[in-house]
């Protein structure tokens, strides 16, 4: 360990001042801080925002009154206490996501919007000439079930730790923030359209045929349902049979989901950009060959994931990476400077290069 910890820290410049972390338990350090913010108009924004739908999901969801107190109270020590709160209370998009999405089961179905089986296949078809996830699925062999299930069935459910992993480690400090506020967003608005526009997903024709849908039918596996007899398992069927959103085909958050750390990922590895956007479309295909998403799923949730993502980058302090091109640890930064819309604007640098001719020339 000592050995890693030195690895890490011989290229810490002796005035850092950021990449440390809080290891205090003192919750008065929080309440604090917490007086002396100064709260920016976004951030009150996003808190309101938050703190609705989780009134929502508190006010909908059947657990007891003592549960849901008991939910409560144990966030908001984690919250308070400076340790744990410098990751939970910036993963709360992703908690309000997460709180929605398994509450979505409990809705009232007949308060809820009727299913739609016949749109996307519409649109995909006058878009695209034919329905692509059709074309796509139509031949199957096992080689192909292994290669579909490998980003879609391990890496989409493992790849936000350990993309959340990889950019503590190696990103500037503050850029887990941000991803968790995107991630967060980017999963909860997708959810929000899910529920507002139920759509039954590809496997729906091939289970059900020409059934008129309804909220108490059973979801499926797709083509994960071969991989579960190729192990001899049920996890897959189980899952999906039970899914807290049967009918969210649009958009695919599993695109998003990609899409998203693609975007991260890119940002700090630029030169490995290559690499990540072949895992999106090696997950776009993935998804269509096993039956779950139409091809305007996809897109969509890679769009709703863009937008998300330049949203933060330029509004939400994301940090900036150090511009020399290296690989470097967040213990490399001496400080974090963030991004600013500004930096967009293709005149910036002629001005900046202006300015500093005339302040020579002074």
């Amino acid at each position: 360990m000592e050995k890693i910890k030195r690895a890490f820290l011989k290229n810490r410049p002796s005035n850092a001042q950021c990449g440390t972390l809080d290891t205090s338990l003192n919750i008065s350090l929080t309440l604090n801080k917490l007086k002396s913010h100064h709260f920016l108009k976004r951030e009150i924004a996003n808190y309101v925002i938050l703190s609705s739908v989780l009134l929502f999901v508190l006010i909908t969801n059947p657990a007891s009154i003592v549960a849901k107190l008991i939910v409560v109270a144990v966030f908001a020590l984690i919250f308070l206490i400076p340790m744990t709160s410098q990751f939970f209370f910036q993963a709360l998009p992703i908690w309000t996501w997460l709180s929605l999405y398994f509450t979505s089961s409990t809705f009232d179905s007949s308060k809820r919007n009727p299913i739609s089986v016949n749109v996307l296949p519409a649109i995909e078809t006058i878009l695209y000439g034919d329905d692509l996830s059709a074309i796509l699925s139509n031949s199957i062999n096992p080689v192909l079930d292994i290669f579909a299930w490998i980003p879609y069935g391990l890496f989409h459910f493992g790849a936000p730790f350990v993309v959340a992993i990889i950019l503590f480690l190696f990103g500037p400090p503050k850029i887990l923030r941000s991803y968790a506020f995107a991630f967060g967003y980017m999963n909860l608005v997708g959810v929000i359209i899910q529920n507002l526009f139920p759509a039954a997903p590809p496997w729906y024709e091939d289970l059900y045929e020409k059934q008129i849908p309804n909220y108490a039918m059973k979801g499926s596996p797709g083509g994960l349902g071969r991989i579960d007899q190729l192990l001899g398992i049920s996890l897959y069927t189980d899952g999906f049979s039970n899914s807290s959103v049967i009918f969210g085909a649009f958009p695919s958050l599993h695109s998003g989901c990609a899409t998203m750390e693609a975007l991260f990922f890119s940002y700090v590895f630029p030169k490995l950009r290559p690499l990540f956007v072949f895992y999106v479309c090696w997950l776009w295909w993935s998804t269509m060959y096993l039956t779950h998403h139409y091809f305007v799923d996809l897109v969509v949730g890679s769009v709703l994931s863009y937008s998300v993502f330049e949203y933060t980058k330029y509004n939400y302090f994301m940090p900036k990476i150090l511009p020399d091109g290296k690989f470097h640890s967040r213990w490399t930064y001496a400080n974090v400077e963030y991004m600013h819309l500004q930096d967009r604007d293709p005149l910036k640098e002629g001005q900046d290069l202006e300015e500093s001719i005339e302040l020579n020339m002074m």
